[in-house]
């Protein structure tokens, strides 16, 4: 189709408000524009129609023939695109509110945590997708995602939800109550760490505790660390956010704790209007999370 052969979508908006009401004034009115604007735009299409459309009569207006058949033609196409918004409106709201998070991130504190929210809201399905990949929110369909970093990601709105830190922790049979004042306590104790991601051994390095020295081992996933670490295998760094239930259950001692400024999880959307769900949700993570 064509659009450069057609009236503007105003004017034919205008045109079609001004036949179903009989009235500029009224049909001004109705699209909240001036009773000049609709006979502007009315003049607009005669013009570019060559063909009279409406005939002034006092302070309303009558339809010729070739106006009729307009306007009926305008009323199905406006009709049909009215259903064809309001079906699309229906099933978005119907539909879950899509999240994606790491997988990290959704197994050790959005999971637990949901069961609140669906006892509060049963009527608002979530879909969590667990992914670390990067991901165009708009382009693959989330409303909403949570990320860690320090916030500052362009094209997105970011919200600080769970502050970042550093913490060592240790299964209570591995420590058997033993204190640390600093990383040459428990030196002689053996640690785990993940292969991907070097930052938690880069830290405890910084600290002084030399690791060529250590008894160390490695896994290949976080998800596979932290089990090692709830059975005794090792001390390991974390965020104390994805143990915090670890930490307050006893099933892990937290040793020591450094809180990293500026970084930490965020809730992040495209800018713009959120859903009254989609608002509703994000509200509820907020105050679950430890950002003021």
């Amino acid at each position: 189709m064509d659009w450069r052969d057609l009236p503007s979508l105003a004017a034919l908006r205008a045109f079609e408000a001004a036949a179903r009401c009989g009235s500029f004034s009224q049909a001004a009115r109705e699209l909240n524009v001036t009773h000049a604007a609709i006979a502007q735009h009315v003049r607009a299409i005669e013009a570019q129609l060559t063909t009279s459309l409406m005939i002034r009569e006092g302070r309303g207006v009558t339809l010729t023939a070739t106006g009729r058949q307009l306007a009926t033609a305008l009323s199905d196409g406006f009709g049909q695109i009215a259903s064809g918004v309001r079906a699309v409106a229906s099933e978005a709201a119907e539909r879950p509110i899509a999240i994606t998070t790491t997988p990290t991130f959704a197994e050790n504190w959005l999971m637990p945590r949901l069961a609140g929210f669906w006892t509060a809201h049963p009527g608002v399905a979530v879909s969590i997708n667990p992914d670390t990949g990067v991901t165009d929110l708009r382009r693959d369909g989330f409303d909403l995602g949570i990320r860690y970093g320090m916030g500052d990601w362009p094209g997105v709105a970011a919200t600080a939800l769970v502050a970042s830190d550093y913490t060592i922790v240790g299964a209570p049979s591995l420590l058997k109550g033993r204190k640390a004042d600093n990383l040459a306590d428990v030196a002689d104790l053996p640690w785990i760490f993940e292969t991907v991601h070097k930052e938690a051994r880069r830290w405890v390095t910084s600290m002084g505790l030399d690791l060529a020295c250590c008894q160390m081992n490695e896994v290949a996933t976080f998800g596979l660390l932290l089990p090692a670490v709830r059975a005794g295998a090792g001390l390991s760094v974390v965020s104390s956010a994805i143990v915090a239930d670890d930490i307050a259950a006893g099933r892990l001692v937290a040793v020591m704790t450094e809180r990293r400024q500026g970084q930490g999880y965020h809730i992040i959307h495209p800018p713009g209007p959120l859903s009254e769900r989609v608002k509703l949700f994000k509200t509820w993570l907020l105050a679950q999370g430890d950002v003021d």
